[in-house]
């Protein structure tokens, strides 16, 4: 019995705790007219999120910064060489293309050169339609071959 009584007490103050803070139990109110205050808050919120964003990466950055110099320190003491990332340049160029990454999109004369040489391809790999197109066929690859090879 103490304890509905403590409830009914303190059960009110708790309530209008509650709707200082935003908690929407369905009492009234306008949805309109706490829109805007919870915009400002919205944007207070975003700005707290981009300044502690920044903060972070800036003291990641001076970790690096010190990681990397006692790294250089350890190279020096021993005389190890730093290994450099090789850095292709065309893919630099292409990650500034566009602001997007990987290769670029090829044009319609590109896709067409690329279909014809698809096509002499097969045309290398079809079957002779008699034996005398096959009979020079093996000769000339095999003569083809000799010239590159030497045999011992």
């Amino acid at each position: 019995m103490a304890a509905f009584i403590a409830k009914q007490m303190v059960g009110n103050q708790l309530k209008s705790v509650k709707g200082a803070m935003g908690d929407k139990d369905g009492e009234g109110g306008d949805p309109a007219a706490e829109d805007g205050p919870n915009s400002e808050e919205q944007n207070e919120i975003e700005e707290a999120r981009r300044e502690a964003e920044e903060k972070r990466k800036e003291k990641h950055r001076k970790m690096e910064e010190e990681r990397e110099d006692i790294r250089q320190g350890i190279r020096d003491k021993y005389g190890i060489k730093k290994k450099e990332p090789e850095v292709d340049p065309a893919s630099l160029l292409q990650e500034d293309a566009d602001g997007r990454l990987g290769r670029k999109k090829k044009t319609p004369a590109e896709l067409a050169a690329e279909a014809n040489a698809d096509s002499e391809d097969e045309d290398e790999f079809t079957m002779p339609k008699s034996l005398d197109e096959l009979k020079s066929k093996v000769v000339t690859s095999v003569g083809e071959v000799t010239e590159k090879c030497s045999l011992q």
